[in-house]
């Protein structure tokens, strides 16, 4: 793998030169947790690469550590924070938000922490959404419930009114959690907060279900939405034995990324046949989907296909640059497309198939966190509180090589991280499918 290089270095505020107030604490060793700017973790730790950075005299690239610092900038009795929550649900976010309420409010002795509600449209006064008075009682048992209690929205709005909002109310920490679009708008909110050389810290939380955040190795959500993705599978099995050429189609999100798709594949190993957007696929011609389906029913009498939402866009004549209100190009529908054309294939081959087709998006990113995603969205939300209370700004809270990190925004902001078709992910996918390649050899 190619080392791109990176920006590393954090911003600040300023110097931080008040004593943590988790300093005064005496319980069960907290001291021992505080961590400096010096810790530093290296992004990648490949032997090959690390010995060619020092045939060449170079230090590896590497980033801050994650976790209280022993000094902080923002005067904890005096300070006022904000959280926002952005763009698509995804199981953890109310565990995001409860983790940093806590952290805020016990630990740093934070009392006034507003809620924005639905999004960016919270700043906005023509929208007259309030914010909501986010306290200990009131984010208690959230984690119980799926969805957002911020609610949230997509699209883009004015950043300086934006910034009006925050420096009207007195805001001197912003938490934003969201995906790409989300983590470009609060670059431009820290840009424009430095442009008027206000003293405002924003702090970003990475969200995709899809797993697909550049130079973040898990993002929060993913594992909930595999366990889930996993039952589909199993469920599209169990329809497509029960009937004599059964298959079971199942549709899984992944716009760009077919993460959910592989993985779950691999925790439930009764795909017959994995389709995402990095690996293209044909339907017709002698190694297509079609004849590959065909062969499978006469050898064994059923099969279950999995396919990622983003995968086989090349088949529809009417792609465009429509796009949604945040940004994101509108992607046709390719599970009922897959579906119908099956059918219709099978149709014309006078061939009797029972299609079971299964899509559980929208459940699945609506859904309570589970258990291991809770835990790191406990993480990700104390991490981000420890970042801003140090006046750092302008980064997002990312997990890099087993360790919680401080991420530039500008890192990871606009791209994109994907399955590798030669990777071991995908290898490992086609090992345990047994699926040919669906590719007809160019002619």
């Amino acid at each position: 793998m190619k080392q791109e290089k990176i920006k590393t270095n954090i911003q600040t505020m300023g110097e931080a030169k008040i004593p943590s107030p988790m300093l005064r604490e005496d319980h069960g060793g907290i001291n021992h947790l505080f961590v400096s700017d010096e810790d530093q973790v290296m992004i990648n730790i490949k032997r090959a690469y690390l010995q060619k950075m020092m045939e060449k005299g170079e230090s590896p690239p590497t980033l801050e550590v994650a976790g209280p610092r022993k000094t902080v900038y923002f005067d904890p009795s005096k300070v006022r924070c904000a959280v926002a929550t952005c763009g698509g649900l995804c199981p953890g976010l109310n565990d995001i938000i409860r983790a940093i309420v806590l952290e805020l409010h016990y630990r740093y002795g934070v009392k006034l922490i507003y809620g924005v509600r639905h999004g960016l449209e919270g700043f906005i006064p023509e929208y007259k959404h309030d914010f909501l008075d986010l306290t200990p009682a009131k984010v208690t048992t959230i984690m119980n419930m799926g969805g957002s209690i911020l609610g949230s929205s997509r699209g883009a709005q004015d950043i300086d009114r934006v910034v009006d909002c925050l420096e009207v109310n007195n805001v001197g920490i912003l938490f934003m959690v969201g995906g790409d679009g989300t983590l470009m708008a609060a670059s431009k909110i820290a840009d424009a907060i430095a442009q008027r050389k206000l003293k405002i810290s924003v702090v970003g939380i990475p969200k995709t279900i899809d797993n697909d955040i550049h130079l973040i190795s898990r993002s929060f959500g993913f594992d909930t939405a595999v366990d889930v993705a996993r039952l589909a599978i199993q469920s599209a099995h169990n329809e497509a034995i029960a009937y004599p050429n059964g298959l079971g189609l199942l549709k899984l999100m992944g716009r760009h990324s077919g993460f959910i798709a592989a993985t779950a594949s691999l925790a439930q190993q009764d795909a017959n046949f994995v389709l995402i957007p990095e690996v293209d696929f044909d339907l017709d011609g002698p190694k297509g989907l079609m004849a590959a389906l065909e062969a499978r029913m006469t050898s064994r009498g059923h099969a279950v296909v999995v396919v990622a939402e983003g995968a086989g866009q090349k088949f529809f004549e009417d792609v465009d640059e429509r796009r949604d209100p945040s940004g994101n190009i509108r992607l046709n529908d390719i599970g009922p497309f897959l579906r119908d054309t099956i059918k219709a294939h099978f149709v014309q081959k006078n061939i009797p198939l029972n299609v079971k087709y299964i899509d559980p998006s929208y459940m699945i990113r609506s859904l309570p966190a589970n258990a291991n995603d809770s835990v790191f969205c406990g993480f990700l939300g104390r991490d981000a509180v420890h970042a801003g209370m140090a006046g750092k700004t302008k980064l997002v809270i990312g997990h890099w090589n087993n360790h919680f990190v401080h991420l530039p925004m500008e890192a990871t902001a606009g791209k994109r991280k994907q399955v590798r078709p030669n990777g071991k992910l995908w290898t490992t996918v086609l090992e345990s499918t047994g699926q040919p390649s669906l590719k007809n050899d160019p002619s």
